[in-house]
């Protein structure tokens, strides 16, 4: 470890649970942290250009998504819309296009939203401080708190489960993630140190950067760790017990039985799919899929027919596990009938799901929709299959 940042280490005295709540050892731990984030920072495209749109864009990728998955879609989100007023002006079916491969779509649509709130209310121009981010569609404490820091320099707190994680190992305080007083205690800390560094927005960074790289939840490197001397929990030996694993509530399980609808297209040797548009709230709300009856339980074939409104029973080609954030969905996928018989009404077939808005695509357009990852993949199986049987 460089002779600055371990000269900056030496300056954390012994290591307490209220270290970071002294103002020395706030800057201490401060120092050490911005050093090390200097020499070791990461390459990545939202860092290059700090402004408060591309952070805005970036912090809303990056929740609960690893970084890994979010750089090309950052770069192909802002070469669409460069902008806070481009990306307002632009439509949400677009928006949801270019955010497929991140999942959580409802961050795309208050990403949006936040942007059109930028351009009608501010003048297409990103907020500067904390309290009026906060007023934005989708923007909370941490976010907020990002931005003013990293892009504008304010001294706001944030924590994330990074953040969180490394208070939770520097102070070796019992607690986990979500209960009140654990998360009241990381915002205090947090505070301290954005209130007694010299230049709080790449502490701030800095100490994400850590929780990312080095104090990882498993396995974590103490031994490249720039704070490691005043860290209670490197202290303990057990780093890694530090914080409390939360107790996460029983997974369910459902189904989606999908019927994949193709037709040849207009255009030379194209292909189109027949889409419905999932309702305005839940999973996946508003975005175009195949269409598809969801259930608690496996459907027979014959249940299938019906439901369809279908002539002939549905043929399985492929079944495949998806997995949310609290549950697992099991995709079922059909096709109308074996090639040669009778082609299944499409009328009866919309009845029969309650009559949603539809359209046919061409596939080689499908880009120009939202479609999630599994309603992707299923469309792309169908087509594979189709070509195998020709």
């Amino acid at each position: 470890m460089p002779d600055a940042i371990m000269s900056a280490q030496e300056d954390i005295m012994s290591p307490s649970e209220e270290s970071l709540l002294d103002p020395h050892q706030a800057r201490s731990f401060g120092d050490a942290l911005s050093l090390w984030f200097g020499r070791s920072a990461r390459d990545l495209p939202w860092r290059g250009q700090r402004d408060g749109y591309r952070a805005l864009v970036s912090e809303a990728m990056l929740q609960q998504t690893q970084v890994d998955r979010v750089k090309e879609p950052f770069e192909r989100f802002m070469a669409r819309f460069p902008d806070v007023v481009s990306l307002a002006n632009g439509s949400e079916e677009e928006v949801l296009a270019l955010w497929q491969g991140l999942g959580y779509y409802r961050r795309a649509r208050l990403l949006h939203a936040a942007a059109q709130a930028i351009r009608d209310q501010h003048g297409g121009v990103v907020p500067q401080d904390a309290a009026t981010l906060l007023s934005l569609p989708g923007v909370g404490r941490y976010t907020a708190g990002a931005i003013a820091s990293i892009v504008f320099g304010e001294r706001a707190p944030i924590v994330d489960g990074n953040v969180a994680r490394v208070f939770a190992r520097f102070t070796a305080r019992p607690g986990k993630p979500g209960d009140r007083d654990f998360d009241a205690r990381c915002w205090e800390l947090a505070s301290s140190v954005a209130s007694h560094v010299s230049k709080p927005g790449i502490v701030n960074e800095a100490i994400m950067e850590l929780g990312a790289t080095v104090c990882r939840k498993h396995d974590p490197d103490c031994d490249h760790c720039p704070v490691r001397q005043g860290c209670l929990g490197h202290a303990s030996g057990e780093p890694d017990r530090f914080p409390e694993v939360r107790t996460r509530a029983p997974r369910t399980t459902i189904h989606h039985h999908v019927l994949v609808c193709l037709r040849r297209s207009d255009s030379e040797d194209g292909v189109e799919v027949l889409l419905v548009q999932r309702p305005e709230k839940g999973l996946w709300a508003r975005m175009w899929q195949p269409p598809s009856i969801e259930s608690g339980k496996e459907m027979a074939p014959d249940m299938l027919t019906s439901g369809f409104g279908l002539s002939h029973q549905p043929v399985g080609i492929h079944r495949f596990e998806h997995r949310t954030t609290h549950r697992d969905i099991m995709f079922h996928v059909n096709r109308p009938e074996a090639p040669g018989e009778t082609a299944f009404s499409e009328d009866d077939l919309l009845r029969g799901l309650g009559s949603p808005s539809h359209r046919w695509q061409q596939v080689e357009r499908l880009d120009e929709l939202g479609l999630s990852n599994p309603h992707r993949r299923i469309i792309d199986v169908a087509i594979s299959k189709q070509s195998d049987e020709r």
